[in-house]
């Protein structure tokens, strides 16, 4: 596939990275649009090209798959993101860890801060850093304000699982990846996850691999 000049304007660039169909290509880490923070979104594209836009991340987001996906992720430096979570779990873990499914969302410009004090770790991955998980502290509930695809305020309080989704997403808008934030010890492969940390807590990795939950 021939590399789109991101040298070009933005919205002549986005239009060749949307000329392929299927998935968009999703950038690992180490590559520095994942570190640069985003531009807020006033319009750069006009509502067609967004909308196209918008359906590529949906598309790119489930093919992977994941649970979101934000713009630096597939290389366009833009404050938005989609998130969206079927939340495929057993009743224990959607108990535990606040997991309840999520509609496809689409936030431009968001922001978050915390609702209380309450925090809850759990492993965490991402699709930019494949084939690792490790164990994040986040707020256990936050108020996420932005807009939607439409223009439309959005300003409402996320607890559990939804409300990692949103600190997760958000935070690449900021150039911040999840193992900035996360327990180095807990740094752990998908397989080896499976093998000995798939209880629905942390805990257990903790005493094993030695680091502290909140």
């Amino acid at each position: 596939m021939e590399i789109p000049d991101n040298r070009a304007p933005l919205a002549e660039w986005l239009e060749q990275l949307l000329a392929v169909e299927g998935p968009l290509p999703i950038v690992a880490a180490g590559d520095p649009v994942l570190r640069g923070g985003s531009e807020p979104y006033d319009g750069q594209l006009g509502p067609a090209l967004l909308a196209r836009f918008v359906e590529a991340l949906r598309i790119t987001m489930h093919a992977a798959p994941g649970v979101g996906l934000a713009a630096p992720q597939v290389g366009v430096r833009l404050r938005i993101a989609v998130i969206e979570d079927p939340a495929p779990v057993p009743d224990e873990v959607r108990r535990v860890r606040g997991r309840v499914p999520q509609p496809f969302r689409v936030l431009v410009n968001p922001a978050y801060e915390p609702v209380g004090t309450g925090r809850a770790a759990f492993f965490e991955g991402c699709l930019s850093v494949p084939g690792y998980q490790a164990v994040v502290a986040r707020a256990a509930q936050v108020r996420l304000t932005g807009r939607d695809e439409h223009g439309r305020a959005l300003d409402e309080v996320f607890t559990g699982w939804p409300a990692r989704i949103v600190q997760h997403e958000t935070d690449h808008l900021d150039g911040t990846l999840y193992l900035d934030r996360a327990e180095p010890r807990s740094l752990s492969t998908h397989q080896a996850a499976a093998e000995y940390w798939a209880q629905p807590t942390p805990e257990r990795a903790a005493r094993a691999l030695g680091f502290e939950l909140p």
